[in-house]
Order: structure tokens, then C-alpha cells, then sequence
């Protein structure tokens, strides 16, 4: 059964169109979990704590191993279990963001991050996996009107920029179906409702 991962940088509105998207799914008569990394877990959860804790320090390696200890909890407690029922899964972040964030981001040899990156998530593959792409200038105002930003979002326009780059990188190389994260929540909700059955 499908697992559905929704990506893209701070304040593009994964959040919201996971919500949505799992309500819909359920409307149609589909049990649909909602997960987000990092979490899901107990493990997940505290692992998530730590990394947007604005008092971690953490090297970039360090950084790295945070998230696939949290996403190898995760695949391994939940995802797998619930796919292997029939669930349907809508995912808020998933590897995707480790490419963008700490190999793009932060300048980690890409080959040995999904190297750890396949070590972590085993057998789980996304069947449908979306890139919010939305003008960085919305993505600022929509993250304005959030409570304070974490540990990665304080990191500014230079890290964001780069995080940008590596998201269109991968919806280059077919990792990602990019899709029109601007407008109303009601239009885009749409557009992710489309791409889904699509996919």
C-alpha cells in the first residue's frame, strides 16, 4: 500500500497538506497514518528534541546520525508494520530532507549520506514522494507567522538557499515530483489530492 512523503524547506505548508491530505484519504474510506520525522517513535520524539533544541551542538556527522537513528525507529517500529496491515501512510519528511539539509546544507559527502541513509530505512521505499516548491520570499512569511524558529530554521538565507538546491536536485533526478506549493490551502490541497491519485 502507498506511502505518501511530502518534502520541501521550512514553511513551503507540509504540515498543513499532510492534515489534509490524511483527512481526505479517510473520507475515502482509507486508514491513513500521519507520521512526521524526525518522530513517531519514543525514540523519534526525544531524538527530535535534542536536534531543533536551539542549545545543541552537534557536528555536521553527528547531525546526520541523529536523524537516521530517529528514521530507522521509525521504519523499523511503524512504517514497515503499518504497510505490511495496508495502511496508507502520509510521511511529513522523509530522506529526501537528509540529501537537502545535511549533505546539500551542509556540505556531507552525498554518497556517504545515502549510504546511511540506505542503511536506515531498509526496505521501506515511498511510492509517491512531493516537493512543495514554493518562492523562498512566501516561505519567509509564512515562517514568520510560526513561534520561534528551531535550531535548523535559525540557520539563515545562505543554509536555506542550499537546502533549495538540493531539493531541485533531486526533483531533477526523478526523486521527486515537484508541485505548486503557491496559493490558497483549498488549491493546493487539490493539487496534492492530484498528484496522488496520479501516483
Amino acid at each position: 500500500m502507498p506511502l505518501i512523503v511530502l518534502e520541501g524547506p521550512d514553511g513551503c505548508g507540509k504540515s498543513t497538506q499532510a492534515g489534509l491530505l490524511c483527512e481526505r484519504l479517510a473520507a475515502a474510506g482509507r486508514t491513513a497514518l500521519r507520521l512526521r520525522e524526525p518522530g513517531g517513535t519514543r525514540l523519534g520524539e526525544a531524538v527530535r528534541g535534542i536536534l531543533l533544541d536551539k542549545a545543541t551542538v552537534a557536528c555536521a556527522e553527528a547531525e546526520l546520525f541523529g536523524y537516521q537513528m530517529a528514521r530507522a525507529q521509525l521504519c523499523h517500529e511503524v512504517i514497515a508494520p503499518a504497510l505490511a496491515r495496508g495502511d496508507w501512510i502520509v510521511l511529513d519528511r522523509f530522506w529526501h530532507s537528509t540529501i537537502a539539509y545535511q549533505a546539500w546544507g551542509l556540505g556531507l559527502d552525498p554518497v556517504r549520506v545515502r549510504a546511511a541513509i540506505d542503511l536506515a530505512v531498509g526496505s521501506v521505499r515511498p511510492d509517491t514522494a512531493l516537493y512543495l516548491r514554493l518562492a523562498d520570499s512566501e516561505a519567509h512569511l509564512r515562517r514568520s507567522a510560526r513561534a520561534e524558529a528551531d535550531r535548523i530554521e535559525s540557520r539563515g538565507d545562505t543554509y536555506r538557499s542550499r537546502v533549495v538546491a538540493g531539493y531541485e536536485a533531486l526533483a531533477t533526478a526523478g526523486d521527486l515530483t515537484p508541485l505548486d506549493a503557491a496559493g490558497t490551502t483549498a488549491e493546493v490541497a487539490a493539487r496534492v489530492w492530484a498528484a496522488v491519485n496520479r501516483g
